[in-house]
């Protein structure tokens, strides 16, 4: 059984206020099997849609390459921006090696609320995905429960937004669409998506969570 273990430890910036927070990278950043095009730093899979996300909307003019370039130009616009990075998987054992969410088997948890309590600026934590089973949510609603905690719902519109108090401070959580391509069916299936797409038939997956993701960032 493969032994999937996070290559990256928490990137927390000073005065970070927001905190994006998701599962893990694919395998190869475990194993240092590297493409061309991926970046070696949070979220850097050439397959992944956050960093081309925030490109869009921040027109940052990133670099998707293999390099130490690429790499500062994404901590310097997390630090300029006070947004930290902090996925929610430690590590986690897998029957196939994929990045699949529900393949994660015997999951170790990073102490998200050790994190929050030592990180008092932290006001936000944006999901890279929602509650369903082995995301980022679920497994904080675990955390939180362990904790004699619980989320309390605010809107209930897609993205859902909940708050939570730890350490005597609220923290917001927003659950965005997932930034991997393995979203893209579900977006598909949405009727304002297929209302855009209609309008606009060159309306893309991409520019749905452009939309869904700006309002949080």
């Amino acid at each position: 059984m493969f032994k999937h273990t996070h290559p990256y430890a928490p990137f927390i910036p000073l005065n970070t206020t927001k905190l994006i927070v998701g599962t893990l990278p694919p395998p190869r950043f475990t194993l240092g099997n590297l493409n061309e095009r991926d970046v070696d730093f949070c979220y850097g899979s050439s397959n992944g849609l956050l960093w081309p996300i925030l490109d869009r909307i921040f027109n940052l003019g990133l670099v998707y390459e293999n390099s130490s370039s690429a790499v500062e130009q994404r901590r310097d616009f997390l630090i300029q921006r006070n947004i930290g990075v902090c996925d929610i998987v430690a590590s986690c054992k897998r029957t196939k090696i994929d990045a699949s969410d529900l393949g994660m088997q015997q999951v170790e948890l990073r102490d998200m609320i050790g994190i929050l309590k030592q990180q008092p600026k932290i006001n936000t934590l944006v999901f890279t995905g929602g509650n369903s089973k082995n995301g980022p949510e679920y497994f904080f609603r675990k955390l939180l429960k362990e904790n004699g905690l619980s989320l309390t719902l605010v809107g209930n519109e897609i993205p859902r937004i909940h708050q939570v108090e730890v350490a005597n401070r609220i923290i917001t959580t927003v659950s965005l669409t997932a930034p991997s391509g393995a979203a893209n069916r579900s977006i598909g299936s949405l009727d304002y998506y297929k209302q855009m797409k209609q309008k606009n038939p060159k309306y893309t997956t991409l520019d749905f969570r452009v939309e869904q993701y700006a309002p949080y960032f």
